[in-house]
């Protein structure tokens, strides 16, 4: 660890403000949220924390300025003396090597200031985590022959968020943008065969901690309803008003469909309720295959009425009677 001084850009004579105001500045420019494709943003971001974990608490400055720790907050070997064999020099413990509790980070004012700044990022965005037990070495070994020991990274919270999609969406290759809490941008492509109400996971696009794993985005779908096709499971239904003339002449006749108007071809005599079938115009499965639109004829009157139809549905009724209904109908 370097001056920690050097690492603020003050001088030793500087007040509690300006070292605040120096860290608060450099946390903002070195922050890995803000520096996604420097490598070393995350390394210098825990240098400057752990600067001002020392020269940030008034009790710790003053013990690094009479030299009774160092940079990395680890109490200085201050020779034997007094009653105890070791001396009295070390830490609470009396052991010659000292006890830093929490670490050379520590939290404290560091990480308030951090969630000042950044706000509260879940899991302890400004929260850098010290070595276990705060041992005075920077291996992390012990010093009596014992096994190595590092704090395993702690990950971040997961960062829950929805996504509005249409059934136009379903079908195309087009990414959507996500607007994550973390106030991160993603832009992803919606799952072939997702359903209403699922939930995506996106690893490593949660909220972060400055020396752990960052935790998942949990995106969830939503469906949105159409103003003109049903979703009958893959399949969607498309109801088609047609004139009496259509259906009795047939036609050809453009229809909507999720990728655009196609020219289906009415065939004559087309009675309301029944559906041509355009294969492959649905929605797709997690394979990628897809349902069919079903057009459905809806035979529609002109409004208003009009004498001269009348005139001649009293003829027909008259001279060519038939019954579109079964017996169940009797």
């Amino acid at each position: 660890m370097r001056d920690p001084y050097s690492v603020l850009g003050v001088s030793k004579s500087a007040n509690e403000r300006d070292i605040k105001s120096a860290f608060r500045k450099l946390a903002k420019k070195y922050h890995p949220d803000q520096n996604k494709n420097d490598p070393k943003a995350q390394e210098k971001f825990a240098e400057i924390n752990q600067a001002y974990e020392i020269v940030g608490d008034k009790e710790k400055r003053g013990k690094f300025d009479r030299g009774e720790i160092d940079a990395d907050g680890k109490e200085r070997f201050q020779g034997f003396g007094g009653g105890h064999p070791f001396g009295g020099g070390g830490g609470s413990s009396g052991s010659p090597f000292g006890n830093q509790s929490g670490g050379p980070f520590g939290g404290g004012a560091t990480e308030d200031i951090l969630n000042e700044i950044f706000g509260n990022m879940g899991g302890g965005a400004g929260r850098a985590r010290g070595r276990s037990g705060g041992n005075p070495f920077s291996d992390g070994a012990d010093p009596f022959g014992g096994a190595q020991q590092r704090a395993r990274p702690q990950k971040g919270q997961d960062a829950e968020a929805k996504l509005s999609v249409t059934l136009e969406d379903l079908v195309s290759e087009e990414k959507r943008r996500v607007h994550l809490p973390t106030g991160k941008t993603l832009d992803m492509r919606v799952p072939k065969g997702v359903k209403d109400g699922q939930t995506i996971r996106m690893k490593g696009q949660g909220f972060e901690t400055v020396n752990g794993q960052a935790g998942d985005a949990l995106v969830t779908i939503e469906i949105l309803p159409h103003r003109l096709f049903k979703v009958e499971e893959l399949n969607i239904r498309l109801e088609l008003p047609l004139t009496l003339y259509e259906a009795v002449l047939g036609a050809r006749i453009r229809v909507p469909t999720l990728e655009g108007k196609v020219e289906v071809r009415i065939p004559a005599g087309m009675s309301s309720g029944k559906s041509l079938r355009l294969k492959g115009k649905g929605l797709p499965d997690r394979n990628g295959t897809r349902g069919d639109l079903l057009v459905t004829a809806k035979i529609m009157l002109p409004e208003g009425g009009d004498p001269g139809l009348r005139a001649l549905m009293e003829d027909w009724q008259d001279t060519r009677p038939y019954r579109p209904r079964g017996p169940e109908f009797n």
